[in-house]
């Protein structure tokens, strides 16, 4: 029997290793339990473990937020810029054409007041005007106007193509008065065609202009003019009596049979005032005269007949060396109305600080008789400052 020491053996399994049971076992926390609260300690503190994600989190939010409200203020902008941009363009060729059209009617109102003129040549220089108004139309019929205007563009359309009909209608007039055997019997069919004119001038304002205004109020559109377009400065101009006057001075340098100027016809010299201070100039006396940028001539004219008077010429002459004339016209003036015609836009070369004279005229009108107010000369003196 053998007999082992107690020294050589060994218990291996005490050695081994430890259980996965047991490791995690030693390794749990060791609670703590808390420390009481001590009079110097401040507020409590919670835990900030998740507040720091949280708001990363707002902040995020926040972020998005105001990224989209930026767009869309953004977007917002750019539309009414291009909004503002489409209705200024639109108006901007429209102003044009207003403009082109608005001068035709100056030169027919013109031609229908200048004494002198031929049957025959007024007709032909109205359709002149009756082509020019024809292209207005088709300038206009071409634009591409926002889709809130497009009904006020087709009314700018028809009142521009009326302008047209009106002035072609009232050439063919004029052609045929040439046949006719007195006044009475040519003058209305001058007049009717000449209202469609004075509607038009109506057409624009009614149907186009403030519709447009409406529209862009609407749209919330500022700073956008709609412009007026007058085609004649007075109706009158195309009037029963205006056209009387017209076919006896149209019959009476053209060889035709005249009609007889029946009436008191006259137009004199009412007043003539310096401007801008409104000194009121004295034919016996010498007026002495502040000169400046702003200096001009107010002539006041009266008919001091009992007829409308068409195309009455007013010249304005100062004297000297080398005289400075003006000349302006009224085209239409009733029986007891006074106008004032301005001459204004002198030349810098005005004889100062010496005697000279300024001399007015009115143009003697068929039938007058009394010439004695149609002409009167100022003595006057230009200073300076």
């Amino acid at each position: 029997m053998t007999t082992f020491d107690d020294d050589d053996i060994e218990f291996d399994f005490f050695d081994e290793p430890e259980t996965a049971e047991a490791t995690q076992r030693r390794r749990l926390p060791r609670l703590e339990r808390p420390r009481p609260r001590e009079p110097g300690d401040g507020p409590p503190r919670g835990p900030v473990t998740g507040i720091t994600p949280l708001m990363r989190l707002v902040g995020l939010v926040a972020l998005m937020i105001f990224v989209v409200v930026v767009l869309v203020f953004w977007v917002k902008s750019c539309q009414g810029a291009s909004k503002h941009s489409a209705y200024s363009s639109y108006m901007e060729h429209v102003t044009t054409i207003a403009q082109e059209s608005a001068n035709t009617g100056k030169q027919f109102s013109n031609a229908i007041t200048t004494p002198g003129t031929k049957t025959t040549t007024l007709a032909a220089k109205v359709r002149g005007f009756a082509q020019q108004a024809q292209g207005q139309a088709a300038d206009a019929q071409a634009l591409r106007p926002p889709g809130p205007l497009r009904p006020e563009q087709g009314h700018l359309v028809d009142t521009l193509l009326l302008r047209a009909n009106g002035l072609a209608r009232f050439a063919d007039a004029l052609s045929q008065s040439a046949a006719a055997k007195d006044a009475s019997k040519a003058a209305p069919k001058l007049v009717a065609q000449g209202q469609l004119l004075s509607a038009s001038d109506v057409n624009w304002e009614v149907f186009f202009h403030d519709p447009s205004v409406d529209v862009l109020k609407q749209q919330n559109v500022t700073g956008v003019l709609v412009p007026h377009s007058q085609f004649l400065t007075n109706p009158a101009l195309v009037g029963p009596d205006a056209m009387v006057r017209l076919y006896q001075t149209l019959h009476g340098t053209s060889g035709g049979a005249a009609a007889p100027t029946t009436g008191l016809h006259g137009d004199g010299i009412v007043s003539v005032k310096a401007l801008p201070a409104g000194t009121q100039l004295s034919t016996t006396t010498t007026t002495t005269i502040t000169s400046s940028t702003q200096l001009a001539f107010a002539v006041a004219v009266q008919n001091s007949g009992n007829s409308q008077e068409l195309g009455v010429p007013v010249t304005l002459t100062i004297q000297g060396a080398t005289p400075i004339v003006r000349q302006q016209k009224i085209d239409l003036i009733s029986p007891g109305e006074t106008k004032t015609l301005t001459f204004g836009n002198l030349p810098s070369n005005l004889p100062f600080a010496v005697p000279v004279k300024l001399k007015v005229e009115v143009g003697a009108v068929p039938g007058e008789k009394n010439l004695s107010n149609n002409s009167y000369t100022y003595p006057i003196i230009l200073s300076v400052g």
